[in-house]
Formats: structure tokens, C-alpha cells, sequence
């Protein structure tokens, strides 16, 4: 079965594609390139032996969208993380978001309408919760106004993809993510932010090989055990089994809704500091940070409640922190030495 992976060079997208073929499937990668690297096509290939199809394309070009899917019309299924994803650039910049999160979701789905069948899966966040009322957070809890544009966008698709699949033959899975982090272990791929990174596993592991002066924490204020931020880190190789195993149920026709969502997380909350220690813990060495003013779009906790993903999609999260620090530092000590 053929699946197109949108955004499949990047940190998650590269990840299911290993998933995928490790499982038999054939892949056919689009990506434009904006926040990742031809390079890792070599890390897929080192992985499962096989380099999945690849074109450079752009989904917000309509015309090149309708020209792909022309000519791939025998696609199964497809698994969407072609986005923007940070919170802070997108406070900044929200157009740059609107236009490459909804239009370019806009398109794809405008081509599956028009299949016969159509199974997608849906690359959301836990985001689309802003300040959920309650910890742990379950797919019931309230969907609160965003906290940022990005969070916005996740909400909006998650609404059209919802409309859109109330009249076509489409079928989706909506896939809530926590906070990705880690890299496979053979250290072929892993997360490879363009310029500053915008996630904090990548700039501690940076600031850790001493790219970076220190780390900055955004605030100790919070109203958390010590102060900072809480969030579920889950290691990026079981996120991706995760939509594998979403995209089967489709294919199979397990599910019981055209549209199902589920939480994917480790159901364990973490501070920033306790991600720190678990660093510092795993590589050996203290690293340098300092407490800055909070960020704005920022929330104070979120973690998952993970039993409908256990239950229902028969998944669930099996790495630690600590494993997936240790994976994220294998991975930067990786690419540095290459460098």
C-alpha cells in the first residue's frame, strides 16, 4: 500500500516514515525543505535499507498539489504534518501560520474528496487545549480559546477535517501529540531545528555540546512544584508507532466514527528543570541556564490522559525521559562530530 507522508523529512514525519516501511508500506515523502534536510532521506535509508520516494513540493501551490495527486492516484493513505509548529514564531509571525497550516491542509483534502476512499491522519497537538482545567487532560476536556496562533491552527483543522469528513468518503484520526523529543537509536535521525531552536530538548542538547552560551528558562513563577512549566515528554519512535498503528485501524476499518481522536503521551508530567537534571543526568555534565521572564503563549501544565490511546488504539508510550535524553544527546553528539 502506498502512503503519502507530508512533511515526512521532518523530526516526526522522518520518524513514522521508518515506522511505515519497517512495517512493509511503501512511502512517498513531499516536504519543501523549509526546516529540514535532503541528508535525512540517507538516515531513513541507513534505517530500514530502502530510501522512500521523495519530491520537493510546496503545499501551499495549488496547482502542484492537484498535479501530485494526479499523478499518484493509487495513494491508501495520508499521514499530514506539513505545518509551522512554533509557538513563539508564530505570535510573531500568525499569517506565515494561517497560510501554511490551513491552506496547505485545505488542498490535500480537497484531492482525497475526491476519491472513491480516503484514510488521513491528522498531525495535531495538545495545544488545541490551551489551559485545560483539569490534569491529566482526556480527548472529552474542553477545547479552551488558543493560546497562540499556532494552537489556533490546530484547532481550525481539526474542525475542517471534522466537516469535511461529515460528506466525503474520508476518513481521519485526529493524533493530539504532547511534547516530542529524542531521536531513533541508531542515531540516523533525530531533530534538526534551522537556525535557533524553538523546542527545549534541542537547545539544551546544543547548549549542552556548547553551541549555545546557556539555556533560557521562561519563568520559575509558575504554580507548579518548582516553578517551571510542565509538560509530557514523549520519546519521538513511539510516537511514530502510534501512527502506524492509527493509520491500520483506518485501513482495517476499525474505527467506530469517521473522525476519532486520541491523546499521544506518556501521561507523565515533567518540569523544565526536572528535564534539565534528567540531561545533566544522562551526559554527565552540568549545564548552564538562567531563569528569563515567561514566554507568551506559554502555558503552565499539560499532560496527557492516555488511556483511550492504550484502550482503544492498543498503543502506548514505552520509553522514559531519561531514554529519550539519552537518544536526543547520542544524536547531537552525532551530527557535530560530522560537522
Amino acid at each position: 500500500m502506498k502512503i503519502l507522508v507530508t512533511g515526512g523529512l521532518g523530526f516526526i514525519g522522518s520518524h513514522t516514515v521508518v515506522e511505515l516501511q519497517n512495517e512493509g508500506f511503501e512511502v512517498v515523502i513531499v516536504d519543501d525543505l523549509s526546516n529540514t534536510s535532503l541528508k535525512v532521506l540517507d538516515g531513513i535509508d541507513a534505517i530500514t535499507g530502502k530510501i522512500p520516494a521523495f519530491e520537493k513540493l510546496d503545499l501551499r501551490d495549488k496547482n502542484k498539489v492537484q498535479d501530485f495527486f494526479k499523478r499518484h492516484h493509487d495513494i491508501s493513505g495520508v499521514i499530514h504534518f506539513a505545518a509551522s509548529k512554533a509557538v513563539g514564531e508564530s505570535v510573531e509571525n500568525p499569517l506565515l501560520y494561517y497560510e501554511n497550516n490551513i491552506n496547505a491542509l485545505v488542498y490535500v483534502l480537497q484531492e482525497l474528496q475526491k476519491m472513491t476512499e480516503a484514510n488521513f491522519i491528522f498531525s495535531s497537538s495538545c495545544t488545541v487545549y490551551g489551559q485545560a482545567e483539569k490534569m491529566p487532560i482526556t480527548e472529552d476536556a474542553s477545547i479552551q480559546i488558543a493560546a497562540s496562533p499556532y494552537g489556533n491552527t490546530k484547532q481550525i483543522g481539526e474542525e475542517i477535517i471534522t466537516d469535511v469528513a461529515k460528506v466525503t468518503n474520508i476518513n481521519a484520526i485526529l493524533l493530539r501529540y504532547f511534547n516530542p523529543i529524542g531521536a531513533h537509536p541508531s542515531a540516523e535521525i533525530g531533530e534538526l531545528p534551522i537556525g535557533v531552536p524553538q523546542n527545549l530538548v534541542p537547545f539544551i542538547t546544543q547548549t549542552g555540546f556548547g553551541l549555545r552560551k546557556e539555556l533560557s528558562v521562561y519563568g520559575d513563577d509558575y504554580p507548579t512544584p518548582d516553578g517551571t512549566a510542565v509538560r509530557d515528554y514523549i520519546h519521538v519512535v513511539d510516537l511514530a508507532k502510534a501512527h502506524v498503528i492509527a493509520l491500520q485501524r483506518l485501513l482495517n476499518k476499525k474505527n467506530i466514527a469517521k473522525v476519532e481522536t486520541f491523546n499521544l503521551g506518556t501521561g507523565t508530567g515533567s518540569s523544565v528543570l526536572e528535564v534539565i537534571k534528567s540531561f545533566e543526568k544522562v551526559s554527565g555534565q552540568k549545564l548552564p541556564y538562567k531563569i528569563v521572564a515567561r514566554r507568551e503563549g506559554d502555558i503552565t501544565s499539560a499532560y496527557a490522559n492516555t488511556d483511550k490511546a492504550n484502550t482503544v488504539l492498543g498503543w502506548k508510550a514505552q520509553s522514559t525521559l531519561e531514554e529519550a535524553m539519552a537518544s536526543a544527546w547520542k544524536w547531537e553528539q552525532k551530527i557535530r562530530s560530522k560537522e
